[in-house]
Parts: C-alpha cells; sequence; structure tokens
C-alpha cells in the first residue's frame, strides 16, 4: 500500500507583486511517478522548492511524513534535505575538477558511519547500476551530457532518499537519452520511492502515474 509522504493544504506564495501559488492542496504517496507541468510563470519551481524544503509557503500547511513542517528549523530542514530529499537539475551541477566516483560520494560524507572505502564501493555500484561502470574515474568534461546526468541521478540517490525531485531534468537532452532518464527516474519509484519531475517534455506522461498541471498558481487542466 502507497503511504503518504507529502500533503500540502491551501499553500499560497506570494512575492512582491505576484501570487505565485494561490490555495494550492496536494497529496503526494511513496511509489508514485508525479509529472508536474504547466506554462512558463506557472508556479512550478516555487512548487518543488517548497516541496524540497528550498523556500517557504507564505501561507498553508505542509506536512511531510505527516509532520508539520512549520516547527523545522534550518538545521532540521538541511538534515532532511540531506538524507531523504534527493535533487536532480537540468544543469547537473557536477563538480569539474572531480570524476564521476567522486561526484556521486560527495553526499555520502555527511554520513560519518561510513568510511572513505565504503562510500568509493557504493557510489560505484550506483554507477554500475546506471550503466556507468566503465566511467567512474572520468570527469565531466569526458562524459556526454546524458553520462553527465545519469551521475548527478546517482549522486541524489547516494543516501537512499525517500522522495527524489527534479526540475526539467532532460532539457539539456537529446530525445534518446530523455527516454533513459525517464525509464531511471521509472525504475526508482519501483523501489518505493516517491519521483516528483517538473517538465516541459509531454514525453513524460508515458511514465508518470499522475499529473499535476498548474495554471497560475492553481490546479488546472492540461490541453490535449
Amino acid at each position: 500500500m502507497n503511504s503518504e509522504i507529502i500533503r500540502i493544504e491551501k499553500i499560497e506564495k506570494h512575492y512582491e507583486k505576484v501570487s505565485a501559488l494561490k490555495e494550492l492542496s496536494l497529496t503526494f504517496y511513496s511509489g508514485k511517478f508525479y509529472a508536474i507541468m504547466g506554462v512558463s510563470g506557472s508556479g512550478k519551481t516555487t512548487l518543488i522548492n517548497i516541496l524540497g524544503l528550498l523556500d517557504n509557503p507564505t501561507a498553508g500547511n505542509y506536512y511531510l511524513f505527516q509532520e508539520d513542517t512549520k516547527s523545522l528549523d534550518q538545521r532540521q530542514k538541511s538534515l532532511i534535505r540531506n538524507k531523504k530529499i534527493g535533487f536532480i537539475f537540468q544543469s547537473f551541477y557536477l563538480l569539474s575538477h572531480m570524476t564521476a566516483v567522486e561526484n556521486v560520494m560527495l553526499p555520502m560524507y555527511l554520513d560519518e558511519a561510513m568510511t572513505l572505502e565504503q562510500m568509493q564501493e557504493k557510489a560505484i555500484q550506483m554507477l554500475s547500476k546506471l550503466g556507468l561502470k566503465e566511467r567512474t574515474d572520468h570527469y565531466p568534461k569526458e562524459l556526454s551530457a546524458g553520462e553527465q546526468q545519469r551521475v548527478a541521478i546517482a549522486r541524489a540517490l547516494a543516501n537512499d532518499p525517500d522522495i527524489i525531485i527534479a526540475d526539467e531534468p532532460t532539457g539539456n537532452l537529446d530525445e534518446k537519452n530523455e527516454e533513459t532518464i525517464f525509464k531511471i527516474l521509472k525504475a526508482i519509484v519501483k523501489e518505493g520511492k516517491t519521483v516528483i519531475t517538473v517538465s516541459h517534455n509531454k514525453e513524460i506522461l508515458k511514465y508518470a502515474d499522475e499529473l499535476v498541471y498548474l495554471d497560475q498558481g492553481r490546479l488546472g487542466e492540461r490541453d490535449a
């Protein structure tokens, strides 16, 4: 049975002259792949920033693992981001002076119980799982865009998070690599994780379990 991971109730986000989100209520469950779509300025990035504890709502309630996030201080939010949430971005954000395996190891340094050898072994296993067994010692400039994004996914999964938040993960990729990334995200869902992906690419609908379509900060309906 899929358990509730995230629940937001009448969330609002106001900036000086703009209301990015307006009384938005949603529930996200474990083992589900969610596609968040909408035109530019519809509130997609604002929503995932709030879900990822990178920003605070102006009004409304956000429950994460059935606990109200209002009581969390910055240190607690940081710990949750490091342990429970993995982030994947359009631009990869790999450190150029580090190899693929070193980039994947980065989040693991927060786990004081792991030795350097254990971190390296785990990182190599994760890269191998994503088809990069022969590329572990390569630097980002030596990898294709699709390979770099797979390294970024491995890094996001490094601490075995319950939630993966991806912001346009295929935005810089060709059609073949788009399909590869969506299949990887779908496989992650089958492990019981919650994947929340912002995308303008309608191909995501072949893989997503549910579509969240935003229209001017509210739930809307996507045109066929």
